[in-house]
């Protein structure tokens, strides 16, 4: 039975992503055995996905070269057939080369000749979306990717969520709004925490719960909104692993979330979601699900892709009104 390592990308929204490749490596290989690779934040997305037979925890930090530790990991795991490696460092490549891994396939990236034996050249105008780019690997190479890409999924436990409801003692019988604030590329990503809370009191006043979902990060955020509300939200950032997370906005009757992994998670579950669009594009990585809804205000200076809006007023989401966000809720 041929194995396959994938070495995933760090960033949760770009590992949801990658589930169309693992769908199409089982289409093409039923029998075959998937393995992923990934950081230890990641892992959760992972083993939410049916194609995936096990996960390895990368023991490495973000920008951790260790070559010699690399190495030394890199026999310890098992035998596969095929490397598919997603990010486009130099680092990512080296263990599936240590290994020994016979066939080793990604994009080409930063000095990695050698360390990849099927390099591929990324023609970005024939694959724009990042979930395309990761799916045609799991074609040969100069193959055109096969149309009908599936949209990411991820299964939903129902006796894990009800131990998450319990433990923070949660009612589901009243709809659940969820708010994911945070982007942790930067502030230029990010609704203002005022809209928030806004939105908010609105939804409360309808009877709505609100949730308020990110990692410890996202704290100082999710407090601002918590205290323009005057307390009408749950908050959770920082409070919940991320299976808890997903637990919770599995039961989401609407996710409004700025562009960030969260915003996939809730596409990947098939939750309404309305994305909101500043300094980044919905061309490149929008939320897969027809019931995500993109709102972008598309001003001539968006997107900028930057971490700060370089004229330092962030109005693509400023400017972005409460309003506007809750008649597409509705």
């Amino acid at each position: 039975m041929p194995r396959t390592l994938v070495v995933a990308p760090s960033w949760i929204g770009d590992a949801v992503l990658s589930h169309p490749l693992l769908v199409r490596l089982k289409e093409r290989d039923p029998q075959g055995s998937i393995d992923v690779l990934a950081p230890p934040w990641v892992l959760p997305v992972y083993r939410r996905m049916p194609e995936v037979a096990a996960t390895h925890a990368l023991p490495f930090g973000h920008g951790d070269l260790k070559l010699a530790a690399r190495r030394r990991f890199a026999k310890t795991l098992p035998q596969y057939d095929r490397a598919i490696v997603l990010p486009n460092t130099f680092k990512s490549a080296l263990i599936p080369w240590h290994a020994g891994i016979a066939l080793r396939t990604g994009y080409r990236g930063e000095m990695r000749f050698g360390l990849l034996n099927d390099a591929r050249r990324l023609d970005e105008a024939a694959l724009p979306l990042i979930v395309e780019r990761y799916a045609a690997l799991a074609q040969s190479a100069g193959e055109t990717l096969q149309p009908g890409l599936p949209n990411p999924r991820l299964r939903v436990d129902d006796a894990a969520r009800r131990v998450t409801l319990a433990k923070y003692g949660l009612d589901a019988s009243r709809p659940a709004a969820v708010f994911a604030p945070g982007a942790e590329y930067g502030p230029a990503k990010r609704w203002p925490a005022r809209h928030f809370a806004s939105l908010a009191a609105t939804l409360a006043n309808r009877g709505y719960q609100v949730w308020l979902l990110g990692s410890q990060k996202d704290a100082d955020i999710t407090a601002e909104i918590q205290r323009l509300s005057e307390n009408l939200c749950i908050d959770f950032a920082g409070r919940t692993t991320l299976d808890e997370a997903i637990d919770l906005m599995s039961l989401a009757a609407h996710v409004v979330t700025n562009d960030s992994g969260l915003m996939h998670i809730a596409a990947a579950l098939d939750r309404p979601t309305t994305a909101l669009f500043g300094s980044s594009s919905p061309a490149f990585t929008p939320p897969l699900s027809p019931r995500a809804r993109v709102i972008s205000l598309k001003l001539s200076c968006s997107p900028c892709f930057q971490r700060v809006c370089p004229l330092g007023h962030t109005n693509c989401l400023v400017t972005l009104e409460p309003a506007r966000v809750l008649a597409s809720l509705d």
